[in-house]
């Protein structure tokens, strides 16, 4: 599996942020519902800023165990940035990425921009079955106490401020709700 990591063409690595960041940003997306779309145009967006991306460039394969070198990433961002579309829940991977998130930022060493794509707060929030019938599926395979840690994870990441995509035009134009995102890096 090619993780890709990309880096300023200027220096060919990060001038950003401390010697153990390794990454300006870490994305999290359901592969199938944003990789083509919305991901795709933010990362390159992200780029063009110079900003120093981790994405799964391939995707995970059913079956394949959640490697390292995803937390790893995750450790090693200053930002992450979880997309979450209709699907977002179905995928263990997203919500594994989602817990370890979240877990880092209880410590102040990550900060977590999440962005609502296609779905509402309230549907990551699990106030309706968009996520809840997915949870509900992975209690059977993988057992109430995991469930559970991703039920928190995604109830916590609603009480940060976010973007919300839907009805509003961003499908493949990230630029105009990013705009501090660049100056940050600066």
């Amino acid at each position: 599996m090619e993780r890709k990591r990309s880096s300023s063409p200027e220096t060919g690595s990060t001038s950003h942020g401390s010697s153990d960041t390794e990454y300006d940003v870490f994305l999290s997306f359901r592969g199938p519902d944003t990789r083509a779309s919305f991901t795709d145009s933010l990362y390159h967006t992200l780029l063009d800023k110079c900003i120093n991306v981790f994405i799964d460039k391939q995707g995970i394969d059913v079956g394949e165990e959640i490697g390292p070198e995803i937390f790893q990433a995750i450790d090693n961002s200053k930002i992450c940035i979880p997309i979450f579309s209709k699907n977002y829940a179905f995928s263990s991977w997203c919500l594994r990425e989602l817990e370890h998130m979240m877990q880092r930022r209880k410590t102040n060493e990550l900060e977590v921009m999440p962005i609502f794509y296609d779905v509402e707060p309230s549907d990551v929030k699990l106030e309706t079955r968009v996520y809840a019938d997915a949870l509900t599926l992975h209690k059977e395979k993988h057992g109430a106490e995991i469930v559970q840690r991703w039920v928190k994870a995604l109830r916590e990441v609603t009480g940060i401020k976010g973007w919300d995509t839907k009805n509003k035009g961003y499908v493949n134009s990230p630029n105009s709700i990013f705009p501090f995102l660049y100056v940050s890096f600066a």
